[in-house]
């Protein structure tokens, strides 16, 4: 399976940004489904994460800013992401999981500048 991330960019303190994940194979056939990122100098963290049924989670900096959805008619996971802070600045992948095994799409990059 392929991911497909795009929509980063670099934005100001306080702005938003969507991001996009689409797989190449059928959605319907994904499970787990998740947003991580990666700062510089830093290990990869999970941002947000939502099972085939629509069951989210996210982790404690973004709760409440970020949100995180999958348009299968689109086949395509989202990442709403608002009030951007300069530590949100990352790489950020999109992973998934489709039949036992787990598949991460490139990166995009998201720079918040204060």
């Amino acid at each position: 399976v392929q991911l497909q991330a795009s929509g980063g960019g670099l934005v100001q303190a306080g702005g938003s940004l969507r991001l996009s994940c689409a797989p190449s194979a059928d959605i319907f056939s994904i499970g787990l489904m998740g947003w991580y990122r990666q700062a510089p100098g830093k290990q990869r963290e999970m941002v947000a994460t939502i099972t085939s049924g629509g069951n989210t989670n996210y982790a404690d900096s973004v709760k409440g800013r970020f949100t995180i959805s999958r348009d299968n008619a689109k086949s395509t996971m989202y990442l709403q992401m608002t009030s951007l802070k300069p530590e949100d600045t990352a790489v950020y992948s999109c992973n998934a999981w489709r039949y036992g095994r787990g598949y991460w799409g490139q990166g995009t990059l998201v720079t918040v500048s204060s």
